[in-house]
């Protein structure tokens, strides 16, 4: 095939190549080709010359077709340089456009592996390549990456962005700066020091608004190095900061949401506890040696405090430390203690009604029952499932058990949803959730004040928002 126009069409970075044949062998797509022009002109120099000396082939991975790669043969010849003057006495042919000495990837296969390589980087990168056709050492990549020029930035944005991120969580962390314009990162500085921020701002001049969290030292560091920009909070942030704050008191209400009614029983099947042991129970009905300690170690705190005695006192009398004894001070009952381990949610939670059902039915056998569960979607161990039947056990009929409560995190992810983006179930169990306790329902009150309030833009409304807030919370500590 010789000079084809469609071709050349198709592939126009390559015009100024004859092509002499296109052959395909497995996924491979071959094609020899020779330059076009009659001369070439010398890279030291700059002289024509048509003088040829020799040649050779050399091998160029391109842009890959139809999902199969392409490897240009190049048939290259050397030319014998006109100028006496000039140190190259010989020197090989480059054609415009496609080649550069010692390169071995076209300028389309090389900007494309640059793009994936700034999107994925190394291992995923180069899966993704080869799925593209076009097939590549991880390591290339992360070199290709390296060797990317890093942008001039003589002055900040006019609105700029600054987070910490962890390269090893809990002991380094980095600094991250963006343009909050464009949404793309600008620096990345050592450490998250107010120091180090500082200087920054003073050798980048130009930042008008600063975006950031509630990290202290992020705002010393905007004060210092530039004290009339104006500090402010994303609504990312924002956000993530009352979700933090949501999920902490879905968590001290948890024990709400498990407030019902227990079903009457015999005493025969239900022996009385005695006053001495309080009736803390696990998960499984039985009680606790955590539960006990906890219970009386709450007891002897409370008693040495109506005493007088200081919380340091406390803190070496009973050998605890000063922050364990300062918890058990601050809870006015054990049970506030005892949310996490008494009421620790199960994934058996969902399959208990089905247990209720099949044990008044008549089947007392627990590996029967880990059986028909797996056919209903259960992936636990028998050992989980003999547990609770062993609960049951001394009860001939079993009243059913009642629905499992929402997880706290699962309630808090459908309080900082928008309603109407709620699936509708999700919306009738987040109501009935918070039904059973005021503070829950005051709670998704402002949260949907303070959504509407940064949606539409509203901070006039701000200050009545935190007074309504503060006055709640209040309340519900009475």
């Amino acid at each position: 095939m010789r000079d084809p126009g469609d071709f050349e069409a198709l592939l126009p970075h390559l015009a100024d190549l004859v092509v002499d044949t296109v052959e395909r062998t497995s996924d491979v797509i071959h094609v020899v080709a020779r330059a076009r022009a009659s001369e070439g002109l010398c890279p030291r120099c700059g002289t024509a010359s048509s003088r040829v000396h020799g040649g050779y082939e050399r091998s160029l991975d391109d842009a890959p077709v139809g999902g199969s790669a392409v490897v240009i043969r190049l048939r290259i010849r050397r030319f014998l340089c006109r100028d006496p003057e000039c140190e190259a006495v010989t020197f090989a042919e480059q054609i415009p456009g496609l080649t550069s000495p010692h390169a071995r990837f076209s300028p389309v296969r090389l900007d494309a592996m640059r793009a994936i390589a700034r999107a994925l980087a190394g291992r995923a990168g180069a899966r993704l390549a080869r799925m593209l056709g076009m097939p590549v050492n991880r390591m290339t990549l992360l070199r290709l990456l390296r060797n990317l020029p890093e942008p001039l930035l003589a002055s900040a944005p006019t609105v700029l962005g600054v987070d910490d991120f962890a390269l090893r969580r809990g002991h380094i962390y980095g600094t991250v700066l963006l343009d909050m314009d464009t949404r793309q990162p600008v620096d990345l500085l050592p450490g998250r020091t107010a120091d180090a921020f500082a200087t920054w701002l003073q050798q980048h001049p130009g930042a008008q608004v600063i975006c950031r969290d509630r990290a202290g030292s992020y705002a010393d560091g905007a004060r210092t190095g530039a004290p009339d920009a104006l500090q402010i909070a994303d609504r990312s942030n924002l956000w993530h900061n009352l979700g933090e704050v949501v999920d902490k008191t879905v968590r001290a209400h948890r024990s709400c949401l498990r407030a019902a009614p227990q079903p009457d029983q015999d005493e025969q099947e239900t022996p009385p506890v005695p006053a001495s042991q309080p009736e803390f129970r696990d998960v499984n009905g039985r009680e606790r040696r955590l539960v006990l300690r906890t219970v009386e170690r709450h007891a002897e705190v409370h008693g040495l405090l109506a005493e007088g005695e200081s919380l340091n006192a406390i803190s070496r009398r009973l050998g605890l430390a000063f922050r364990t004894v300062r918890r058990f001070a601050r809870a006015e009952t054990a049970g506030e203690l005892l949310a996490g381990a008494v009421h620790r949610p199960s994934k058996l939670d969902d399959y208990k009604p089905y247990l209720t059902r099949r044990w008044n039915d008549g089947c007392h056998n627990a590996a029967q029952l880990h059986t028909e569960l797996q056919a209903h979607g259960w992936h636990g161990a028998a050992r989980t499932v003999q547990r609770y039947v062993n609960t049951l056990r001394g009860h001939t009929i079993v009243e059913p058990a009642p629905a499992s409560p929402p997880k706290p995190r699962r309630l808090t992810t459908w309080i900082m949803t928008h309603p109407d983006h709620l699936d509708p179930n999700d919306a009738v169990r987040l109501k009935a959730a918070i039904e059973e306790c005021p503070e829950l329902h005051a709670l998704v009150g402002h949260v949907r004040d303070f959504a509407q309030m940064m949606t539409h833009r509203e901070g006039h409304r701000l200050d009545d928002w935190i007074v309504a807030a503060t006055a709640a919370e209040q309340l519900s500590d009475l």
